[in-house]
């Protein structure tokens, strides 16, 4: 086919949840490409000779070859490419933010609308689970033995890269299932559960052993793993799962959550399910949700799904500033969240008997830009207002917890916390690397892995170069 002929192919959508269902579950939104659709998506590319598409993905996909080969039909080895370069395609293709990274550079994207990426991703990684049902083969070890600190996704790609080259690789989880922020940060209406074990499944099957119920810094010692037990390698990709409140009056009342808290509850400990489970949530018809970012947006459209109306998120900054994916934006609005832009919470209302009964607000607006680069907000003296609300969850943020790093004072952090690392990911610790958000701070899933793969990479050439 020739160019002028893939660029009169619109771009395909990808079917959904009708809006007044989806917002009283908790089943995947997205509902996956039709083959068909995936077809005609994949010949819009104009399969570049530079595609910039790779450059734009922080694990090196060969993106035009996988999409090349779904629109020869091909789908065996669309797969092999993909899973050649990305361990996790079934959660990277539905939670990475696509649009900021390999779609922004489509050259598509210059006269249109870019390739549809994160569709294909995932239609691939879908196909693959359903139809190469091959056990995935461990190659022969190197007698090299690795430990990974965290089953999230820096960990668990980390995990998956080492095992490739036989190295005999344990993972380490302080939660009772593998995933981390996977699991407890992000819902199922996003990211279904069934998909993370599937895709740890195929770690397993590389060889890949996990531990749960091992926390480091109190279970073993990052220099306990290296002495007593025996590993040659450490990556440390404990996350960065310590809640940031914003100091405001009111914060200690009974129905104020963290983020982390709040979506904890309801996706790791199953409470969404009402009676069925052991673990409380407070179901509230009004709720208050403060943050821009992806988890804000989770939590504001878990609260709708578990009753609230009105469930509103404020942002202290505007529509253009939010860092949160577009999706999940037009995702929320149309699920019957509001949106309360230039507006910050200063102060959480209280009842007799000590529950949250409002919230005081006060409008912004847009001053010189930050160190961010984003324009800073400014309080509008006399413009405050009060939000009642029976629950307030502050997603503002998450900082890197103490509890590894206070027990290894070998390690060496910023002023945040977060480990330091050299251009290999190396710590200040010979033959321990770190990388993810307890290196980054918070940040996306994609890069998180992007951390793990450059990470083993830097492992597997300290084990077989004998440090």
């Amino acid at each position: 086919m020739k160019p002028a002929e893939r660029m009169k192919i619109p771009r395909q959508t990808m079917p959904e949840q009708e809006p007044e269902v989806r917002a009283h579950n908790f089943n995947e939104v997205n509902l996956g490409m039709p083959y068909e659709a995936a077809q005609l998506e994949a010949q819009r590319c104009l399969q570049c000779k530079d595609a910039k598409c790779v450059e734009g993905c922080p694990v090196g996909v060969d993106i035009a070859g996988f999409i090349v080969a779904i629109a020869e039909d091909d789908l065996a080895k669309a797969a092999d490419i993909m899973y050649d370069a990305n361990v996790l395609p079934g959660i990277t293709g539905r939670v990475c933010p696509q649009e900021t990274q390999c779609e922004e550079v489509c050259i598509r994207g210059k006269k249109g609308t870019p390739v549809a990426i994160g569709y294909l991703e995932r239609f691939i990684a879908d196909w693959a689970r359903q139809h190469q049902t091959k056990a995935m083969t461990p190659p022969p070890s190197t007698g090299k033995r690795a430990a990974i600190v965290g089953a999230g996704p820096a960990g668990l790609t980390c995990a998956g890269e080492l095992a490739k080259k036989g190295h005999d690789v344990t993972v380490f989880e302080a939660l009772h299932k593998p995933g981390g922020v996977l699991l407890y940060g992000i819902p199922e209406f996003r990211l279904p559960k069934a998909i993370i074990d599937q895709e740890v499944g195929k770690l397993q099957e590389l060889g890949v052993k996990i531990e749960c119920n091992v926390v480091i810094g109190q279970t073993y010692t990052i220099g306990g793993l290296m002495n007593e037990e025996g590993f040659d390698t450490v990556f440390i990709a404990n996350g960065a799962g310590l809640p940031v409140f914003q100091g405001i009056p009111g914060e200690h009342l009974k129905g104020v959550y963290s983020a982390n808290e709040y979506l904890t509850r309801v996706n790791l400990m199953g409470a969404f399910k009402g009676d069925d489970s052991d673990t409380p949530i407070i179901r509230s018809n009004s709720v208050v949700v403060v943050g821009g970012g992806n988890t804000a947006m989770d939590s504001i459209r878990t609260a709708r799904r578990l009753g609230a109306d009105p469930a509103v998120l404020v942002y202290r900054r505007s529509r253009k500033e939010m860092p949160a994916r577009i999706e999940e934006i037009k995702h929320a609005e149309e699920e019957g969240v509001k949106l309360d832009l230039l507006v910050n919470p200063i102060e959480i209302l209280s009842t007799e008997d000590g529950w949250v009964r409002g919230v005081i607000c006060q409008r912004m607006e847009l001053g010189e830009p930050d160190q961010s680069g984003r324009r800073r907000p400014v309080p509008i003296p006399g413009s405050e207002f009060e939000y009642p609300c029976e629950v307030f969850v502050e997603a503002i943020g998450t900082g890197a917890n103490p509890l590894l790093t206070q027990t290894t004072p070998e390690l060496k952090t910023n002023k945040w916390g977060n480990i330091d690392v050299d251009e290999n990911r190396q710590t200040s610790m010979p033959g321990v690397f770190a990388g993810g958000d307890i290196v980054r701070g918070g940040a996306t899933v994609i890069l998180a892995m992007g951390d793990g793969k450059d990470a083993a990479a830097a492992m597997h050439n300290y084990l077989t170069n004998d440090g």
